[in-house]
């Protein structure tokens, strides 16, 4: 036995329908395409979301909500962590460039201070925005707040 005759077993393999070559064929006439509508035509290309001209799903359904092409997205730190965050580096100035180091914010991202958790470390924070409650918390601690 040889690579040169090789073939599979009797009956492995069937030959496939021969479409649109005459009656005698059993798919001649139709060519299996059945009777008028789009499919039966040449040319016919099936678009990805189309119901057969039922209106399509994405067009049934409700349009929901409103995403603002102006919107300042911004990175949230609770209290708690500016205190973690000063204790594990040894640090009192808390600016975008420390949270980087630390690899809690990207280069880019706006940062904003949060009132989550407490903080009793004397910090200078240079934020992007913070809430009234979390200036509060950090000047009472003796700290600092600047909106950068």
């Amino acid at each position: 036995m040889e690579l040169n005759n090789l073939q599979p077993a009797a009956g492995a393999t069937k030959s496939g329908k021969r479409i649109a070559r005459g009656q005698g064929s059993g798919h001649g006439g139709t060519a299996t395409r059945g009777h008028k509508g789009a499919k039966s035509r040449s040319g016919f290309k099936n678009k990805r979301n189309f119901e057969g001209g039922q209106m399509p799903l994405q067009m049934r359904l409700p349009k929901v909500g409103f995403n603002s092409p102006n919107r300042t997205e911004y990175v949230a730190i609770n209290l708690d962590r500016l205190q973690a965050i000063s204790e594990k580096y040894g640090v009192t100035t808390i600016d975008h460039e420390a949270l980087y180091a630390a690899g809690v914010v990207r280069k880019n991202d706006l940062v904003k201070i949060l009132a989550g958790g407490e903080v009793s470390a004397k910090l200078t924070v240079v934020v992007h925005a913070a809430s009234a409650s979390a200036k509060e918390a950090i000047e009472k601690a003796g700290g600092t707040l600047t909106i950068a």
